[in-house]
């Protein structure tokens, strides 16, 4: 089975690896007993599903889940049962590979209009007048 990141991308089943532990917190009897807390681990260094670009952004963007081996970590203890956990999961994944899969736009250096500066160049001229006024007039004595 495969999951669709995008229309380009796709995950193989064997590309992530699930663990399974006891979630902490309340829940009573059913936390001492079952195993619901999920840890997904996702080798972006090593995945063949993901273009070079998509994987640097993916690192960038989760730089405190990934290790020093590039294996991304997602912990999902949110739900009472491991189905609902594992989804959790899967999802934070796929959100988290959409956005770098989301080329940023790049930035087009633009100048300020002949208004613009026109305008900047007057209110320059209003506050030098204003503070020329607020001097002191020098009397001369005849």
């Amino acid at each position: 089975m495969t999951i669709e990141v995008t229309p380009t991308i796709y995950l193989a089943d064997d590309d992530i690896q699930l663990e399974f532990s006891r979630a902490g917190g309340p829940g009573g009897q059913n936390v001492n007993k079952v195993s619901s807390a999920v840890q997904l681990r996702f080798d972006v260094a090593g995945s063949a599903s993901l273009p070079e670009a998509v994987r640097a952004r993916l690192k960038k963007l989760a730089r405190n889940r990934i290790t020093t081996e590039g294996i991304l970590i997602i912990n999902a203890h949110r739900f009472r049962t491991q189905a609902q956990n594992r989804q959790d999961a899967i999802n934070r994944l796929v959100e988290l590979i959409q956005q770098a899969a989301v080329r940023p736009k790049r930035r087009r250096r633009s100048q300020p209009s002949r208004a613009a500066k026109e305008k900047r160049l007057q209110k320059k001229r209003e506050r030098s007048r204003k503070k020329r006024l607020r001097r002191n007039v020098s009397r001369y004595d005849d």
